[in-house]
């Protein structure tokens, strides 16, 4: 069976990075940026970064700063009807991954009008034709939206996220620039780096996970494991470090992984967390990977152990695979405690369990799960995060 992998044609890597973009809004005959970001980066002078490199190339730009953190439907229409009339030929998404999932979503739409209603968009949608040259510049490291083929909205109305994929979203040219990154706030560093991590465990450990995803993902567990304390300490003392760089790497290869091969129960249940309390992504993730992995340990084979080689767990290679399996699931709770994240979403009750399990299976990143689950079960594996 052919597999198929999907990148951006184009990324940038490294400091300095963003003064990549002008180039290739020019290079590409385009006049007018359509800048999508949220109200924080532009208050805190984020954007003036890429806008200055417009302005110092003549580029003509308009700034669409209504994204949400978890971006809804309505969202994503109100951006289309600002791009249209902002008179526009490419986007530039500047933000974490709300802001280019909203960015994917409106280009698709501009380019596809017939999936205006955004909700038909849900899972793998018949676009025929592609985004809107769309630039990505990330802000966070964590959910390497820059590379993926994926994007999640918000249905306010039924308090559910649905999973958008289409390799007609990607964009054309990733800018990663870890300058970009540096107002990160610890708790947000955290929380996007065990995104990160939680992307790249869950995207080796899917059930279409192959020989090239792996690579990916393993080296992403790499860098990812040995870095995101540094780069937590680093945004605490407010210093620029080697941490916050080899995160803004590790996060994209991690990127390039999943957005290939699919992730798992995870995902799925952190997107019904987030549906239903507004638990940031990061967080929910975070919470619930320890409970995922301890789960699917025994559908899993000897890849714990290799997760176990790739954090640098002392004494890995001599253990039984049952004593692997209950390191690894140690050494990823122990990282997301020192990082300081929770280990119970507040709000939960009995009565939300079985909403909460039917929206976690019918989410699209369940059937990558490599153990099968049922309801019950799925309701057993929320009521370990409950307070």
């Amino acid at each position: 069976m052919a597999q198929r992998f999907i990148l951006n044609p184009v990324s940038y890597h490294g400091k300095g990075a963003v003064k990549e973009i002008p180039g290739e809004i020019t290079g590409h005959g385009k006049t007018k940026a359509f800048i999508c970001t949220d109200k924080d980066l532009v208050k805190f002078g984020v954007v003036d970064t890429v806008t200055k490199e417009l302005d110092g190339a003549g580029i003509a730009w308009e700034v669409f700063s209504d994204v949400k953190p978890n971006p809804t439907i309505e969202n994503v229409q109100d951006g289309v009807a600002a791009f249209k009339a902002s008179g526009a030929d490419c986007i530039v998404a500047v933000g974490g991954g709300s802001a280019m999932d909203t960015a994917k979503a409106i280009g698709i739409i501009i380019t596809n009008p017939e999936f205006s209603d955004v909700v038909s968009l849900e899972g793998v949608a018949d676009t025929k034709n592609h985004a809107v040259f769309t630039i990505a510049v990330p802000t966070t490291a964590g959910t390497a939206a820059e590379v993926t083929i994926n994007y999640v909205i918000t249905d306010v109305a039924k308090q559910r996220k649905f999973v958008c994929v289409d390799p007609n979203d990607i964009p054309e040219v990733a800018v990663v620039d870890p300058d970009m990154m540096q107002g990160m706030p610890p708790a947000l560093t955290a929380a996007t780096g065990m995104d990160a991590l939680t992307h790249a465990i869950e995207g080796y450990t899917t059930k279409g996970a192959w020989a090239l995803s792996d690579m990916c993902h393993l080296e992403a567990i790499r860098i990812i494991s040995h870095n995101l304390r540094d780069a937590v300490a680093e945004a605490k003392s407010g210093t620029p470090g080697s941490g916050r760089e080899a995160m803004a790497l590790g996060q994209y290869i991690a990127g390039m992984g999943f957005s290939n091969v699919g992730l798992g129960i995870v995902h799925s249940m952190a997107h019904t967390l987030s549906a239903h309390y507004d638990t940031p992504h990061g967080v929910a993730c975070a919470m619930l990977l320890p409970i995922g992995l301890e789960y699917n340990a025994p559908a899993c084979g000897d890849r714990y152990r290799n997760i176990g080689q790739a954090m640098g767990i002392e004494g890995i290679d001599e253990m039984s695979t049952e004593d692997a399996n209950a390191a690894v699931c140690a050494a990823v709770a122990r990282l997301g405690q020192d990082v300081g994240i929770p280990t119970v979403c507040e709000g939960i009750v009995e009565e939300d369990l079985s909403i909460l399990a039917d929206d976690a299976l019918a989410d699209a990143c369940f059937p990558g799960t490599p153990r099968d689950a049922d309801k019950a079960t799925v309701i057993e594996l929320f009521r370990k995060v409950m307070g």
